[in-house]
């Protein structure tokens, strides 16, 4: 079950036998008010396994993303990262977090600064690189996912698309264990949409463990290793993704798929 003492130690094995999963969730509930979002969420991610979270708008994707990053306090369950609780009182959530990357819908980059200097700030301040590190990682990040020549540049004179890709990149920047991205794509136009899915696939590509909130129902058949579909704030059913596309076996899910099919999304 791996340590229970509140405290989140980085890079330290868990105990037990077994290699733990990179992320685990158990009996997960978090309500707004009188309104329960998540009914008791149960899963696990192995390392270097991409899963994709599908549902209707409401479902409970985006809060299980911020539970995971502790952004939002959970009222019940526990989750666990490389085998060790990170929702135990007393654990450092700041901690914690310098090792889950979180991409929004929403940019969120900073106006008033460069794109090398969105991408080295968090490293220098949180990772303790120096300024020479830093840019130096900056620089190989953004010239592996095409955005060398925009390191001078200010947020406000890119595209949508080059803005959400340099978001991912700074998220990459902190070195995380685990990328959770919600719905990234969402607030793109559709000829911008290409790009930041294709940097999104070459990080699977490359192992990295990921957690996607997606509306993109044909990148999520692509790109994941399983697809958990949401309904009523709990996980009713997740496969692989030919088996829920083709054979879901659930009836909310064959209900959103036909709605998805319909609009022509599928």
């Amino acid at each position: 079950m791996g340590r229970t003492d509140g405290v989140f130690r980085p890079g330290e094995p868990a105990s037990g036998s077994g290699e733990a999963a990179a992320l685990r969730i158990e009996g997960l509930r978090k309500s707004f008010g009188a309104h329960e979002v998540l009914r008791g969420v149960d899963l696990a991610v192995a390392s270097h396994e991409v899963i994709c979270l599908i549902g209707a708008s409401g479902s409970g994707k985006s809060t299980l993303l911020r539970c995971v990053n502790l952004l939002e306090r959970i009222d019940a369950g526990t989750i666990w990262l490389d085998g060790q609780p990170i929702t135990s009182p007393g654990v450092d959530q700041n901690l914690v977090r310098r090792h889950i990357g979180i991409v929004f819908q929403s940019f969120n980059l900073f106006p008033h600064m460069t794109v090398e200097r969105n991408v080295t700030l968090a490293p220098m301040k949180v990772l303790g690189l120096s300024r020479s590190e830093a840019v130096s990682q900056a620089a190989e990040l953004l010239d592996r996912f095409g955005l060398g020549e925009k390191r001078a540049d200010y947020p406000d004179r890119l595209s949508g698309g080059q803005q959400q890709r340099v978001a991912i990149v700074r998220a990459l920047a902190m070195r995380p264990r685990l990328m959770l991205l919600d719905e990234v794509t969402s607030a793109l136009d559709p000829e911008l949409v290409a790009d930041v899915l294709d940097l999104i696939r070459e990080l699977a590509e490359g192992g990295m463990t990921m957690l996607i909130a997606t509306h993109e129902m044909g990148f999520a058949r692509d790109i994941a290793s399983r697809v958990c579909f949401l309904a009523d704030g709990q996980i009713a059913e997740q496969a692989p993704p030919a088996q829920l596309f083709s054979q879901p076996s659930d009836e909310r899910t064959r209900r959103f798929l036909r709605r998805i099919t319909d609009a022509g999304r599928l």
